[in-house]
Order: structure tokens, then sequence, then C-alpha cells
């Protein structure tokens, strides 16, 4: 028995002597997506933080694909060691297993550290539509039932299932056009080879601003100031359209607690900063602080709200 406690006693002592020599070379933080995307612009600011805080690189490298699917089962089957992390969120960790499933657990295979927060969804389209505001563009479908298309971020993302509820809700029948990432999206939108897009207000605000593209509608609980001409799905008559693209930050099952504990307190300490702050305003995006106990207990109830929500809403993998 007294071998047993000291064996527990090394083993905690050797845990804690990890945890305090980590990181002890270069972190990679796997964003499962596209660059430019909300999933890059996000893992990219908590990396430059987190590089700064903890005196190590913290390298995002992007593997996207699947819905981020391919990205994060790559995290989850990595060592639990704090060195490969994944920008995770209702994308990957929600939408993806309900609508495709995948080869990983949401819940069971990843340790769940923080939460960054995340912009809604909007609905916009290229001002050559000729569309004022949602009515308008209701009313153009209606009149020409499958004759338009809307793109998103790809198969199973949060931007395909606010379209397709909104398509139910509006009764109109819209062709889906799937990207492997917002920004392609956004590109050929403004390029004129679709009509609307349906993604993340990140991706596609510079254009919005400039003009190039019009916002209908917003999926936030109230409009942003930022945006104060885009409307939101509520107001315009779809209430049950009110959903945030959250991201945030997990790796593997079983990270030492120590490394969570720590990245926990430098992630929300670094989203409180004033400069991350004003960077994130303008794009809608809110930072929404968690212990990584309230986070996973987030995770779970994520899970369990859209599961139904997206197979009612017809959403397929590609």
């Amino acid at each position: 028995m007294k071998r047993f406690f000291l064996f527990l006693a090394f083993t905690a002592f050797a845990s804690g002597a990890f945890a305090q020599s980590w990181p002890a070379r270069p972190v990679r933080i796997i964003a499962p997506f596209a660059p430019g995307g909300s999933a890059d612009t996000l893992g990219r600011i908590v990396a430059q933080k987190l590089t700064e805080s903890l005196k190590e690189n913290f390298i995002v490298e992007n593997r996207p694909g699947a819905g981020g699917a391919l990205g994060s089962d790559l995290v989850a089957k990595a060592a639990p060691d704090g060195y490969t992390l994944v920008v995770s969120g209702i994308a990957s960790h929600v939408l993806a297993p309900a609508v495709q499933g995948t080869p990983y657990d949401p819940v069971r295979d990843f340790t769940h550290i923080a939460l960054f927060g995340g912009p809604p969804a909007v609905l916009a389209v290229n001002p050559a539509l000729k569309v004022r505001d949602l009515r308008e563009f209701v009313a153009l479908a209606k009149s020409r039932p499958g004759a338009l298309s809307y793109g998103s971020p790809g198969n199973g993302t949060q931007g395909q299932l606010v379209a397709e509820l909104f398509k139910q809700r509006a009764g109109i029948d819209l062709q889906h056009v799937p990207y492997k990432g917002a920004s392609a999206a956004v590109a050929d939108l403004i390029a004129g080879h679709i009509p609307a897009v349906s993604t993340t207000l990140t991706t596609a605000a510079t254009q919005i601003r400039a003009g190039r593209a019009i916002g209908l509608a917003i999926s936030a609980e109230a409009r942003l100031p930022e945006f104060p001409d885009v409307p939101t799905f509520a107001e315009m008559g779809y209430r049950d359209i009110v959903a945030t693209v959250w991201f945030s930050l997990s790796g593997p099952a079983n990270l030492p607690a120590d490394i969570v504990n720590r990245l926990n307190t430098e992630v929300n300490r670094a989203l409180q900063l004033s400069d991350v702050r004003e960077r994130l305003k303008p794009e809608g995006i809110v930072p929404t602080p968690m212990d990584p106990k309230a986070f996973s207990e987030f995770v779970a109830a994520e899970v369990k709200r859209w599961s139904p929500i997206v197979k009612a809403s017809g959403a397929k993998p590609g």
C-alpha cells in the first residue's frame, strides 16, 4: 500500500512538473476550415496572444474539409500532450456529427478548453440581384422556385443550417452550393457566380461595408451597432432563427488539467484585451469567457439542442 501511495505522489509530481515545463516547443493549433474564415481569424488572434504570454510559438495550420471534421479528427487522434490543439466550434463539434456522422465523439474524444464566442450568420446577396431586403428576396424566390442558389462554407456548417431553416420557414426553394470555406463562397458571390450566400458575418463584413454585398438578415438576437442597417431574422418574422456561430479551443481527450487551466486562463485574458475586443467588435464577435467545466457542459448542451434541429432542417452531407 505504501508503494501505491508513493506511486500516486510521484505521478502527481511528474504531471505537475510536465505542465510547468509546458510549452517547451511550438504548439500547433489546427484551424479545420480554409484561411480567411472565422475559425482562421479567431485562431490566429488567440495564437498570437498565447505566443506573447507563454513565450513559445503557437502556429495555426489550416486543415479544411468535411465541415471541420477532417482537422478535428486529426486532433482527436493526437497525443494528449498539449502540443496539438484545434479551433473547435459548432460546425465541427455539433453540426458535422449530427449531419454526416464523424469518426470522433464531439464530447468524449476532446478536452474542451475555452470558448472564444462568435459572430451571427448573415444571409447576403449580390447587388445585381436587385433585391433590397429579405421580403423582396422571398418574393423573388417564390416567383422562381428552385432557380436561385446560395453558397455556404460547406455541407453541415451553420451557414447551411441557417439557410435551410430559413427556406423552411419562408416556404421557398433555394439550391445549396457548398464550398470548402466561407471565403471562397463570398468570393464567388462578389464575382456574380452565385446570387446569395449564408455564412458568418465575420467573413462577409468587409464586402457588406463596401457595398459589394447586401446583408439581408443576421441570426443575432438584436441588430448590431456596427451594422445598423442589417435587420435580424427575428425582427423580419423568423423568430426561431437565432444562432451564434461560436468557436473555441479544444484538444485531445485527457489533456493534463494544469495545461487546460493554464490555457483557459490565458485565452480568457487575451479575449478581454482592449485591442482584441476592438478587433472583434466590427465583426459582431462578443467574447464569452467560461471555465473548462462550464464550457464542456456548454458543448454537451449545444449537441443536445441542435441535433434534432439539424435533422429537421434536412441538411445533408456532401
